[in-house]
């Protein structure tokens, strides 16, 4: 098959003029070659709307919420009746678990110079070596140690700043 249309695309009567591909230049297409579209514009100007859902995931929703209450009052009576799942789904809910616990090291010093911050990532690599925390309770304590550092640092440097600007000063 032949094209008709010197200017047509696959034979399907689009001219090139009509992708933006030739004819005025002030109705090219906002796209730059290899498929780009030029910075500050879009293929889909308007885009989604602010706060628009899912058809799908709006659907479900609708769902859910017409049968909730009925499984709601189905789970607590199945738990009230000796369901131990039951209970544990709604008592999970209610309580959900702690994520950590508190940690006393002992010997831990109260961190006000560089120093002492050495002496407490030493109590917490004892505390983890003697087992009485776990790896991941002494690295969460080491992060926080790490945090009091930075602050210590900071803090330390602006009081170097202040007196270096205020010995320029008196000159």
């Amino acid at each position: 098959m032949t094209n008709e249309n010197p200017d047509g695309i696959g034979g399907f009567g689009i001219g090139a003029s009509a992708i933006g591909g030739g004819g005025d230049p002030d109705l090219a297409s906002p796209k730059q070659g290899a498929g780009r579209w030029r910075k500050g514009e879009s293929g889909n100007p308007a885009g989604r709307a602010p706060g628009s859902r899912n058809k799908a995931l709006a659907a479900l929703d609708a769902i859910g919420e017409a049968g909730a209450e009925a499984v709601l009052r189905r789970t607590v009576e199945a738990a009230q009746g000796g369901d131990m799942r039951a209970a544990e789904v709604i008592l999970s809910r209610l309580w959900p678990a702690r994520k950590g616990r508190p940690v006393a090291l002992a010997g831990m010093p109260r961190i006000e110079t560089p120093g002492d911050l050495v002496r407490a990532l030493g109590a917490v690599a004892d505390a983890v070596a003697g087992g009485s925390i776990t790896p991941e309770e002494g690295q969460a304590v080491a992060s926080v140690l790490e945090a009091q550092r930075r602050a210590v640092e900071t803090a330390d440097l602006a009081e170097r700043v202040a007196a270096l600007e205020a010995k320029e000063n008196k000159r």
